[in-house]
């Protein structure tokens, strides 16, 4: 039995995923796993661009609206979540397309990265949680700095679950996780897969990212955010530290104009992006393909699609 075949199709954000995997799904048989961070939750539609159900063409998606924003998601559980979906489309003999730009959710899929190596142990993680309640984040990640530098640059200091995750390894592996989580990288893939990532020039991708913001505007996202805040939903949540929710969030807090968390939405959302293309360079056995070469023909990327996937189904 050969291995099982497994599209990703991602690229940076605002860049037309969404259209291009639908084209892909509907010519290979395939049913759609979004490796979004946003799109998960329900209640958030318009600063996740989200797909809409009549988007969707009768494709069938997974791990969209699925969790409520009082909720965590995180890789491992995206890592869970994926792996039961793709479990229900192999069986109904479909072809998963993961979608989205996330780039650590979609490498911890394919290459099946364990990040539970260590055991849990409560009595550092207490001591840790208590250090951060004390001295602060800041105070609690120059820890991780010390130990493993790599990791701290790559956490963020205010992620005080994956500072302590960090910390928590390296007290009890001696080896850091940042060590760990590349020779897990390093293992081939259980799946027999092809890794698109859809780019565009910059100037170019820039102009879309402003457009779409201008596009969430026009449709509420000030509204949408209102809502959650009024629901109870907090800047220390996860799914409230999203681009679009933390900077509105910001503005009905008081703490900034609108025009400032626009202005800085649309920054952030190009430093986003610019980071993306960073990480997909980094990654092995990725296919590249170039919109403007295609002369921005949505059939075009899909016949190149097509041709790179001969042999896979």
């Amino acid at each position: 039995m050969g291995k099982q075949p497994l599209v990703v199709l991602t690229g940076p954000t605002a860049v037309g995923k969404t259209k291009a995997s639908i084209g892909l799904a509907h010519a290979i048989g395939g049913e759609i796993i979004s490796a979004d961070s946003m799109q998960v939750y329900r209640h958030m539609d318009i600063g996740s661009a989200k797909i809409k159900k009549e988007e969707m063409d009768g494709v069938r998606h997974h791990l969209i609206d699925v969790l409520d924003p009082e909720e965590e998601f995180h890789v491992v559980r995206f890592q869970q979540m994926a792996k039961e979906a793709m479990k229900e489309i192999y069986a109904a003999g479909h072809i998963p397309i993961i979608a989205g730009g996330t780039g650590f959710y979609i490498q911890a899929l394919l290459y099946d990265i364990n990040f539970e190596e260590s055991e849990q142990d409560d009595a550092l993680r207490e001591e840790l949680e208590q250090y951060a309640q004390e001295h602060g984040a800041e105070a609690l990640h120059d820890r991780l700095a010390l130990v493993d530098p790599k990791s701290a640059e790559e956490i963020h200091a205010h992620n005080v679950k994956r500072v302590i995750r960090a910390i928590e390894f390296y007290e009890q592996t001696g080896m850091p996780i940042s060590e760990h989580n590349e020779k897990e990288r390093q293992k081939g893939s259980p799946y027999e897969f092809r890794y698109f990532v859809l780019n565009d020039e910059r100037s170019h991708q820039y102009e879309r990212i402003n457009a779409r913001v201008d596009e969430m505007l026009a449709q509420g996202l000030v509204e949408e955010v209102r809502a959650l805040k009024a629901r109870g939903c907090t800047k220390d949540m996860v799914s409230m530290q999203g681009l679009g929710y933390k900077e509105i969030l910001e503005y009905l807090e008081g703490t900034c104009t609108l025009e400032e968390a626009v202005y800085r939405l649309k920054r952030d959302t190009r430093h986003f992006a610019k980071r993306q293309i960073t990480w997909f360079k980094r990654e092995r056995d990725v296919i590249w393909i170039d919109k403007k070469e295609h002369n921005y023909d949505e059939k075009k990327i899909l016949d190149t699609m097509l041709t790179q996937l001969k042999g896979i189904r």
